[in-house]
C-alpha cells in the first residue's frame, strides 16, 4: 500500500515518517518506492491505547500527547511525509501534524494508506457514526486546510484493491469507503428511542 500510495501522491521531501504504529509498513514501501530516507521521527508510548476510540474529545487530545513524541533531530528543517493508515474525525491528524511542525518541519505532506473513510463500520471496527467521520462531511481540500498539512492524500480504492491481492474487484469489503454494505443494517440511533419508550 506504501509503495501504491508513493505511486499515486509522490511529492518531493527529505524523510518519510510514520504515525507509529499503523504508518509503519506503509511507510516502508513509500520510502523504497520513493527513494526518499524512512526515519522514525516520532516514537510511540506503548502504554497509550487507540485514541480514536476515546469518548470525549479532550480525552483523545490528552492521549495523542502522551502516546507520540517526536524526534526533534530528524524533523527540524526537513520536508517531511508523515504516514498513516486512517483519518477518522481528524483532530488526532491535527495534533500530530503540529507536533510535527512543533519539532522543527519545514514541510508536513500528510499520506494516508486506505481511502477516506466516509461510513461507519458495523462489522466489527470501532469507528463513529456518519456525522462524525471528517471525510463524510468535508472534501479532501476542506479536511487538509482542518488538519494544517502542506497536502494530502489518499491511497485509491483500486490502488488499495490492487496492493491487497493484484486485483482491483475483490470480495474486499469496501463499505467504510463506499456507504455499500454487504449486508442490511440497522442504526442502533434510529431503534433507540422505540427501545426506550417501551
Amino acid at each position: 500500500m506504501g509503495r501504491q500510495l508513493a505511486r499515486e501522491s509522490g511529492v518531493p521531501a527529505d524523510v518519510v515518517v510514520p504515525v507509529p504504529d499503523s504508518g509503519v509498513t506503509a511507510a516502508l514501501g513509500y520510502a523504497e518506492e520513493a527513494h526518499i530516507p524512512f526515519r522514525m521521527g516520532l516514537i510511540r508510548n506503548h502504554y497509550v491505547g487507540r485514541t480514536f476510540i476515546e469518548p470525549e474529545q479532550r480525552v483523545r487530545d490528552f492521549g495523542v500527547r502522551l502516546k507520540l513524541n517526536p524526534v526533534h533531530n530528524l524533523l527540524e528543517g526537513k520536508r517531511v511525509i508523515l504516514i498513516d493508515d486512517s483519518i477518522i474525525r481528524g483532530t488526532t491528524s491535527r495534533k500530530i501534524v503540529r507536533m510535527v511542525r512543533g519539532a522543527g518541519a519545514k514541510e508536513v505532506h500528510l499520506r494516508i494508506s486506505c481511502p477516506p473513510t466516509i461510513s461507519p463500520c458495523f462489522y466489527g471496527v470501532d469507528t463513529p457514526s456518519k456525522r462524525d467521520l471528517i471525510a463524510a462531511n468535508k472534501s479532501i481540500e476542506e479536511i487538509r486546510q482542518f488538519i494544517e498539512a502542506d497536502s494530502l492524500a489518499y491511497i485509491s480504492l483500486e490502488g488499495l484493491l490492487m496492493s491487497c491481492d493484484g486485483k482491483e474487484h475483490t470480495r474486499y469489503c469496501t463499505a467504510c469507503y463506499t456507504g455499500n454494505y454487504p449486508t442490511q443494517w440497522v442504526d442502533v440511533e434510529d431503534i433507540l428511542p422505540a427501545a426506550a419508550a417501551i
